[in-house]
């Protein structure tokens, strides 16, 4: 019997297996292709996590079912819906607490880009609205759940605009065409700190029926960003341009990834800034340094080029 089972072993679900088996925790990693990381208190299955009767057989005697999934980005008004349901009903059947890795989508473009949890649930985009339904779904079930949101990802092995467009372009030594603002501060994540803030506040019952932000740097715009990665990791610098706005927009009439971006595109455009006072104060949480982050991604990034050689 695992305490913890966690679905998904991307960057954030590995990172949460790791914490808990720091601990001495004994977890379970679901995914379709029975896929984690390695440590003797890790189990790793291969199950469709859809199955809801299967999911529940897995989470047995567990305390928490973490939602660490990530399902295909351009897919998610189909896929998200039976998954989400199915963690849902896991979770209740099996007595567990269901935490759920969330985001800042579902509050959709704010005025004054400044966020904080108790900021109303207000998209209208396609994205936006799956995430609000999936929480508002655990709610209505009774189930005892937390949301725990970040903002975009910086870790090893993170998707996110800086993962997708920088690297690229300091591996090849050409110019980073980003589609943003380069000077509009942005808060940024690290995988390792909503790690940490999923596992605390699973199991800590006045955190349970509401949703809550994860502690994470100072805000700093894409520009400051590269600047602060070439330092960290001792790269040569490469230019980083802003990509024209309708360039995206025009791309996604035909490329289905593109059409994706292009609806979440108001993050780049202006201030997305993410308030995590209240989660910092409840609960003690503390923001690892930017630094520490970027250089965990510039070690992946040297790793990858190593084995590519």
């Amino acid at each position: 019997m695992s305490n913890h089972v966690i679905v998904g072993s991307g960057p954030v679900g590995s990172a949460v297996a790791r914490v808990l088996a720091g601990r001495g925790e004994s977890v379970r990693v679901v995914t379709r292709s029975g896929t984690g990381p390695e440590h003797p208190l890790i189990e790793r299955v291969a199950a469709d996590a859809t199955d809801a009767a299967r999911l529940t057989e897995l989470t047995g005697g567990a305390a928490v079912l973490y939602n660490c999934a990530n399902p295909k980005y351009t897919r998610w008004e189909t896929l998200w819906p039976p998954l989400a349901a199915a963690m849902v009903s896991a979770a209740g059947r099996a007595g567990a607490v269901l935490a759920i890795t969330g985001n800042l989508y579902g509050y959709g473009p704010v005025p004054g880009g400044r966020m904080t949890e108790h900021t109303p649930l207000a998209a209208t985009g396609r994205k936006g609205r799956v995430r609000i339904r999936m929480w508002q779904d655990a709610l209505a079930d009774g189930v005892r759940t937390v949301e725990v949101r970040g903002s975009d990802y910086l870790g090893a092995g993170a998707a996110s605009i800086f993962s997708a467009v920088l690297l690229p372009a300091v591996a090849k030594g050409r110019t980073a065409w980003v589609p943003a603002d380069l000077d509009a501060p942005h808060t940024f994540t690290y995988t390792g700190d909503m790690a940490r803030a999923l596992v605390t506040l699973a199991g800590d019952e006045r955190a349970w029926g509401r949703a809550w932000h994860v502690p994470s740097a100072p805000a700093l715009s894409i520009r400051e960003l590269a600047d602060r990665y070439f330092a960290v990791a001792g790269v040569k610098p490469v230019p980083v341009k802003a990509l024209p706005r309708f360039v995206m927009r025009a791309a996604g009439t035909v490329v289905p990834m593109a059409r994706e971006l292009a609806e979440m595109d108001y993050q780049f455009y202006a201030p997305f800034l993410m308030d995590a006072t209240e989660t910092e104060q409840t609960f003690g949480l503390a923001v690892t340094d930017l630094d520490v982050a970027l250089r965990e991604v510039a070690d992946a990034a040297e790793a990858t080029a190593a084995r590519t050689m």
